[in-house]
């Protein structure tokens, strides 16, 4: 009886043995030409990846750049509200103060300060407002460039022209016309040195440089950045391109 069940036990062995699956091939076999191909379709589907994490990253830098000029815009329209209302108080301190003589001219004054939106200091800021506004809110980035190119010709010595010069880049930048984009960033780095576009727009002049193939300039604008700016935004952007060279 054992010798017929060890038997029986050993013609099952050979029979499993015999049916057992072949071994699975080895992914990274195959011939050459099967081994190029496979690695083409990794590195293109990487490429595609690399590209969707740059337009990403392109798109999150201009939402931040909007963000930054639209608190420039408010922060400027709040001073001004200050302003206004400072010189209304002195009016209003002089009425009180003054003889009845001079109560005319302190109203005279005061009607002055009140006529102030005609003045070429608010029109300076109008016109500031009215090209931001194209970009922020109305979205008409070529109109945005002429109204811009115009406050700079109009208002050269304006406290906005700094800003004026940057926008005015960052939109020939998003054009393709970087020859242009490059005179009004230059302007902004060698005339508005105390400017906090300045860091700015050495990035934007190295990202110009790396997609003219330039990268030795291109290292050089970054890098100008990380050490001039070091706890900037414009700093870890610039570190992060420098890696990406």
């Amino acid at each position: 009886m054992n010798r017929a069940v060890l038997t029986a036990a050993m013609i099952l062995c050979a029979g499993s043995a015999v049916a057992a699956p072949a071994p699975v091939e080895d992914i990274a076999g195959g011939s050459y030409d099967d081994r190029v191909e496979r690695l083409e379709r990794m590195l293109k589907a990487r490429q595609q990846v690399d590209f969707q994490t740059q337009q990403r990253l392109d798109t999150l830098q201009q939402e931040v750049l909007d963000l930054r000029g639209l608190n420039e815009q408010q922060a400027y329209q709040i001073e001004q509200m200050l302003q206004r209302q400072r010189q209304l108080y002195d009016e209003i301190a002089n009425l009180s103060s003054n003889q009845s003589s001079n109560t005319v001219v302190a109203a005279g004054s005061l009607t002055a300060i009140e006529a102030a939106p005609t003045s070429s200091s608010l029109g300076e800021t109008a016109s500031y407002e009215q090209a931001v506004n194209l970009v922020l809110k109305e979205r008409k980035y070529e109109e945005a460039i002429p109204a811009f190119s115009n406050f700079i010709a109009n208002y050269p010595d304006s406290t906005y022209a700094a800003n004026a010069n940057y926008w005015l880049g960052q939109l020939l930048y998003n054009k393709g016309d970087f020859p242009e984009a490059i005179k009004a960033f230059t302007t902004v780095v060698n005339q508005y040195k105390e400017s906090n576009k300045r860091g700015d727009s050495l990035v934007k002049l190295g990202m110009i440089a790396e997609k003219s193939a330039d990268n030795a300039n291109a290292k050089g604008f970054y890098q100008r950045v990380v050490k001039e700016y070091p706890s900037s935004a414009a700093a870890r952007i610039a570190k992060q391109q420098l890696a990406a060279l």
